[in-house]
């Protein structure tokens, strides 16, 4: 098992920064790294979310809704082939904090794989560091309502 984890501050509600977080189809606007989502973040739901590496070939993903709570946090979970291989626990904890939000972005790496497949998994916390920065950048951006 691996587990990396990110976060970032973000001047905006958690409300407001849930909005662009679960617009999967709006990604492709902004998100560097997961540049094409659908979906309804829904439990039992599932995504279809295409990853772009920073260092590596783009893959798509489906995996299935855990958790969403609304302003708080989303989780889910994705497997490469077959569930046991290499399976990935990825979850947003958005906390209220001095008048903005600090988003944790982490996942749980677990399978046959994962011993195999450091680098990846070590490039991986970078495009969540991507991935923030470009939310920040575009949830910031957005007028308050």
């Amino acid at each position: 098992m691996r587990h990396i984890s990110t976060s970032i501050d973000i001047q905006a509600t958690p409300e407001q920064v849930w909005a662009v977080l679960v617009d999967f189809a709006g990604y492709q606007a902004w998100n560097p790294f997961i540049q094409q989502g659908a979906g309804e973040a829904r439990v039992g739901s599932t995504l279809t979310l295409r990853m772009h590496p920073e260092n590596g070939k783009p893959m798509t993903f489906r995996p299935k809704v855990l958790q969403a709570e609304p302003g708080s946090r989303l989780r889910w979970l994705g497997h490469l082939i077959v569930p046991g291989v290499f399976d990935g626990a990825h979850e947003f904890v958005l906390t209220p904090v001095g008048g903005g939000t600090r988003v944790e972005q982490s996942e749980t790496f677990k399978g046959l794989l994962v011993p195999f497949l450091g680098k990846m998994i070590e490039g991986t916390e970078r495009n969540f560091e991507r991935l923030n920065e470009a939310l920040k950048k575009r949830v910031e951006a957005r007028p308050s309502v």
